[in-house]
């Protein structure tokens, strides 16, 4: 076997395993919502196993998510975070209270797409979609939208990590002085309508894949 080949092993391997566990964690998870919104996992809504499996697209039907609310699906394995965000969250991902303490607040690093790299990390700023895998050690974070609550004075809401206290605001943009280095990763997708969004795919004219970042 060539050394390449070994290496390709080397990396799949433990991703391939990392990916099956947060699947299991991600259907608990998402069956037993978090925080004060509701955060349930559609199975109907997703693909095949195997089409999961290969990376096949996964649409999400956002008609009966109301504003305030997250739901959980699955592409490639990895829980993705689709968040109907409301029109005072977006107010204050553009507040200094929040973008100073954030350690990449104007997504320099290259963990979202071009057409995702703006103050909301997404095509339509109502709808934020992104892996729900920290970047510290590969945990998934709840989602805490309420403002100071079980994240202390002044916390704006966002996402907390459990395992290690990594914090992310509502773009999913990590906070100064936590382990996690990176913001959330945003995933190639586009709206298929008002009320559909596919993971997966890019709009049409963007060439993103996905493998392109930085760290999942």
């Amino acid at each position: 076997m060539s050394a390449t080949s070994e290496d390709a092993r080397a990396r799949n391997g433990p991703n391939l395993s990392r990916r099956s566990f947060l699947g299991t964690a991600t259907m608990v998870y998402g069956a037993l919502g978090v925080g004060l919104a509701a955060v349930p996992f559609i199975e109907s809504w997703l693909p095949s196993e195997s089409a999961r499996a290969s990376g096949g697209p996964t649409d999400i039907d956002l008609s009966k998510l109301d504003a305030g609310q997250m739901i959980v699906a699955l592409w490639r394995r990895n829980p993705v975070f689709v968040l109907h965000r409301t029109s005072g969250q977006l107010q204050v991902l553009q507040q200094a209270n929040d973008t100073r303490l954030l350690r990449d607040p104007n997504s320099v690093v290259l963990q979202q797409p071009p057409y995702a790299k703006n103050w909301h990390r997404s095509i339509r700023p109502e709808y934020l979609v992104v892996v729900g895998i920290c970047t510290h050690l590969g945990c998934v974070p709840r989602y805490e939208p309420q403002p100071d609550g079980s994240g202390g004075p002044g916390w704006p809401g966002g996402y907390f990590c459990p395992c290690h206290g990594s914090r992310y605001d509502l773009a999913a943009r990590v906070f100064k002085g936590v382990p996690a280095p990176y913001n959330l990763p945003v995933p190639p997708h586009r709206f298929l309508g008002e009320s559909r969004v596919r993971i997966g795919e890019n709009p049409s004219g963007s060439a993103f894949e996905f493998s392109s970042i930085v760290q999942l």
